[in-house]
């Protein structure tokens, strides 16, 4: 982007006028990062898409800063790109009512035709090309193809783009090319959840909307009835865009509130996660935290985070998978070896590291003469 005229900051610190959505992971990453950054000064402003939250997580945002939301959906929920229309001018006044001095946008696409005299931070979660790749191997279709050319073009028109994760970064260059995505940036996620020492239940936990193909919450359900322990699907299993997985074998507990999953997590024995698809994976870093041993799918993001510190299984394999989960089950030392080396690892995932580059990075991409944003540390 072109260099900005940005408004005259308020006192009292930056704005950040931040994008979105109360279906996925995306909202307790950007929670979790408001809360880090208003410690540190940084007031934050957000502007939601698609279906609305509930009262309780309305409750919850609207603790850390003023949260609008927007008649458009996301760009996944979108049937073609007039549906999107209207989103760069809901940023753009959105921005302007919140006198943001920096735009964190956390769908690239957003950034498209977004006109605005401010910074734009554009955060790659996920997106249908290199969803379709990861688990239907092959190339958008042709109807969601648009994805292609709008995703490039709000990369091209942020002034800096990143990914969670290096594995996510190397499936964006595949699928948008090399040269158009040369800027992409890695920050890992972060989990605010607590430390802590699981009590070590005799239950298998699972977290994630099984609606979604990618998160291949059907080799769950195939692998319960091999347990000897119950296998818990925490999510939705019926998704906003008419997906539906249905669960016959494993008990599902339907979406539940953050704290109630936060409860389950510092009770639960075993910790599986089965992506096909996964960018980063905040719920693994949320049972690390509580040093819950980890069974994951072998896929790169897995293997980037957390080889060495969980045991993997072919992803598609449920009897590979039953094998796993009969195993450790058996075994409650390496339980308690593996949910150390989970806690440990996990380390590297609590808010400290990920404040400090964003906060690097918005310290460069704000006014030269403004103060750095690190001044007080970020731990």
């Amino acid at each position: 982007m072109m260099p900005h005229a940005a408004p005259p900051r308020r006192a009292g610190g930056p704005t950040i006028l931040m994008t979105l959505d109360a279906v996925g992971g995306v909202w307790r990453y950007a929670l979790d990062l408001a809360a880090g950054l208003g410690q540190h000064g940084i007031r934050c402003a957000f502007l939601g898409f698609g279906p609305e939250p509930g009262g309780e997580a309305r409750a919850e945002a609207e603790a850390l800063g003023p949260l609008d939301w927007s008649d458009c959906p996301p760009d996944w929920l979108a049937p073609d790109p007039a549906a999107l229309a209207q989103v760069p001018g809901a940023i753009a006044d959105a921005a302007r009512r919140q006198r943001a001095d920096l735009i964190h946008l956390n769908l690239p696409s957003q950034a498209a035709a977004l006109k605005v005299p401010v910074p734009v931070v554009s955060v790659v979660h996920s997106c249908l090309p290199t969803w379709f790749a990861a688990v239907r191997g092959g190339g958008v279709p042709a109807q969601y193809a648009w994805h292609l050319g709008l995703n490039v073009q709000g990369m091209a028109n942020s002034d800096c783009v990143l990914a969670p994760s290096q594995a996510l970064a190397a499936q964006i260059a595949r699928a948008y090319g090399t040269s158009r995505v040369s800027r992409v940036r890695v920050v890992h996620n972060a989990s605010r959840a607590p430390e802590r020492q699981t009590a070590d239940a005799p239950f298998v936990l699972a977290i994630g909307r099984w609606w979604d193909e990618g998160k291949n919450g059907a080799v769950l359900d195939a692998a319960a009835p091999m347990l000897d322990w119950p296998l818990l699907m925490v999510g939705a299993a019926e998704g906003p865009n008419g997906a539906v997985l249905p669960i016959a074998h494993a008990q599902h507990r339907g979406p539940l509130s953050h704290p109630m999953t936060q409860e389950l997590i510092g009770r639960a024995g075993i910790f599986v996660a089965p992506s096909l698809y996964e960018p980063f994976g905040l719920a693994v870093v949320e049972a690390a935290r509580a040093a819950v041993p980890l069974v994951l799918a072998d896929i790169p993001t897995f293997r980037e985070l957390w080889d060495g510190a969980a045991l993997f299984f072919p992803p598609r394999d449920a009897q590979a998978l039953a094998e796993v989960l009969r195993r450790l089950q058996a075994d409650p030392d390496e339980r308690r070896r593996l949910g150390a080396a989970a806690q440990t690892r996990a380390a590297r995932h609590a808010p400290g590291p990920q404040l400090r580059a964003m906060l690097t990075l918005y310290s460069g991409l704000l006014a030269p003469a403004a103060p750095p944003l690190l001044a007080n540390g970020a731990r």
